[in-house]
C-alpha cells in the first residue's frame, strides 16, 4: 500500500472544504460499506464499485437522530438549511411515535417504508442522490488535485419511476446506480478504516470498557465528553493572553509578529493553533494585528515564514525569557529544545518549530498559512 495514500486521506480530512458535514458523512459512509464487506463490492481493474443506493441509506441513518435530537447540532455554517433538511425532518417527525431511527431502520431493512411516506422517501432519495453527486463526490480531493471528482465517481443510474412496491434497503440499491473509488483507497479504508472513522479507535474503545465496567449505567457520549476533555481550558489561554498582554504594555512593543509592523491594535495569537494542539505555552503566544490573526485562524505558518520572521519571534522569546524566565524555559524545553539546550537554544527551538510546522503541513495535511 502507497504512503502517499494516507497522507492523502489526512489532507482530505484536514484541508478539504469544511462548510458542511457532507464530506465526513461521505468518508464515513465509504469506510462503513467497506468494513461491512458489502456483497455488493466489484473490482474493476484499479477502481472499486459501489451502491450509491447503500451511501443513501447509511446518510438516513446518520442524519436521523441528529434532527432528532432536542438540542441544534449545526451541520452546515451560517443560517442555511442543509439541502435535504426539511425531507428529513419530516421523516424524523413520521418516526416519533414508531420507535424513531429504530423503527425507521427497521423499515428500511425488514419491513419497507409505509405507504403514507413513500412519496417523501423517494424524494428524499433522490434528493440525496443529487447531494452527493453534486457536493462531496465532485470536490473530495480538491486538496490534492486541481481535477473534480478525483477521487469519487458516480455513475449516471437508471431510475426505476413506475416501481410500484413498498420501499426499502433493496429498491435503494437497484435505483441509484454506482460509483467508484481507486482501489488504493479502498485498501486503505479496508484495513484502517476503522480508527479513521473511529469505531476501533482508542478512545471509543476506551470510554465503551467504561460504560461496561459501570453496568451500563453510563452513556457512551458522557464517556467519551471526560476522556476527550482538554486539560488546557479557555480559562488558561486567556489568562496567559492577559499575561502577554501587561508584558506588551510594560515594554511599550506592539510589532506584529507576522508583518512587523507596529501598531496600538493586537492580539495574542497561537503559533501553532490552540484547535489543533492545546498548547498555551509562552513561546506559542505571539502578538498579531487583528486582520492578520483573523486571515491566520486554524492554518499552520510556513517553516519558510518562520524563517523569515524569526527576528521578530525571538525579539519576543528573549522578552518573555527575561520577564517570565523559569516558566518560559520549562515549557520551551519540554516542547520545543527537548534534551538539547544551552546557549544556541533560540535556534534549536526555531529549528524545532519549523520542523513541527513542516510535519503538522504535510503529515497531518492541515492548511499551510504564509502571509
Amino acid at each position: 500500500m502507497k504512503k502517499v495514500i494516507f497522507s492523502n486521506i489526512s489532507k482530505i480530512i484536514e484541508r478539504d472544504s469544511k462548510s458542511t458535514t457532507y464530506k465526513f458523512a461521505l468518508l464515513r459512509a465509504t469506510i462503513d460499506l467497506i468494513q461491512e464487506n458489502s456483497p455488493f463490492i466489484e473490482f474493476k481493474g484499479d477502481r472499486v464499485h459501489l451502491p450509491m443506493g447503500l451511501l443513501i441509506e447509511k446518510w438516513m441513518i446518520y442524519y436521523f437522530p441528529i434532527f432528532d435530537s432536542i438540542h441544534r447540532i449545526p451541520q452546515i455554517n451560517g443560517a442555511s438549511n442543509l439541502a435535504f433538511e426539511e425531507l428529513m425532518k419530516s421523516v424524523v417527525d413520521f418516526y416519533k411515535k414508531r420507535n424513531r431511527l429504530s423503527g425507521f431502520n427497521n423499515d428500511l431493512k425488514r419491513n419497507g417504508i409505509p405507504e403514507e411516506l413513500t412519496s417523501t422517501i423517494r424524494s428524499l432519495g433522490d434528493k440525496l442522490y443529487s447531494t452527493l453527486r453534486r457536493m462531496p463526490m465532485h470536490y473530495i480531493g480538491r486538496s490534492i488535485s486541481s481535477n473534480y471528482h478525483s477521487i469519487y465517481k458516480p455513475e449516471i443510474p437508471k431510475i426505476n419511476r413506475q416501481f410500484r412496491g413498498r420501499i426499502d434497503s433493496e429498491f435503494l440499491v437497484s435505483s441509484y446506480g454506482t460509483f467508484s473509488i481507486p482501489k488504493d483507497y479502498y485498501d486503505a479504508f479496508e484495513i484502517l478504516g476503522s480508527f479513521i472513522g473511529g469505531q476501533d479507535s482508542i478512545l471509543f474503545k476506551w470510554a465503551e470498557f467504561s460504560v461496561k465496567a459501570s453496568g451500563n449505567e453510563l452513556s457512551l457520549e458522557r464517556v467519551l465528553g471526560n476522556l476527550a476533555q482538554s486539560p488546557v481550558s479557555e480559562r488558561d489561554v486567556k489568562k496567559s493572553k492577559e499575561l502577554f498582554q501587561s508584558i506588551l504594555l510594560k515594554s511599550g512593543d506592539t510589532r506584529c509578529v507576522w508583518s512587523g509592523k507596529k501598531t496600538s491594535s493586537i492580539q495574542v495569537d497561537h503559533v501553532i493553533p490552540f484547535a489543533i494542539w492545546k498548547n498555551n505555552d509562552l513561546w506559542n503566544l505571539l502578538p498579531a494585528v487583528p486582520k492578520i490573526n483573523n486571515s491566520k485562524r486554524d492554518k499552520i505558518p510556513t517553516p519558510e515564514l518562520i524563517e523569515r520572521q524569526k527576528g521578530v519571534i525571538l525579539h519576543y522569546w528573549e522578552l518573555l525569557d527575561q520577564t517570565h524566565h523559569s516558566r518560559f524555559q520549562k515549557e520551551i524545553k519540554i516542547s520545543l529544545l527537548g534534551n538539547e539546550s544551552g546557549a544556541n537554544w533560540k535556534e534549536l527551538a526555531i529549528s524545532q518549530l519549523k520542523e513541527s510546522c513542516h510535519f503538522l503541513i504535510e503529515k497531518r495535511g492541515f492548511d499551510p498559512w504564509h502571509l
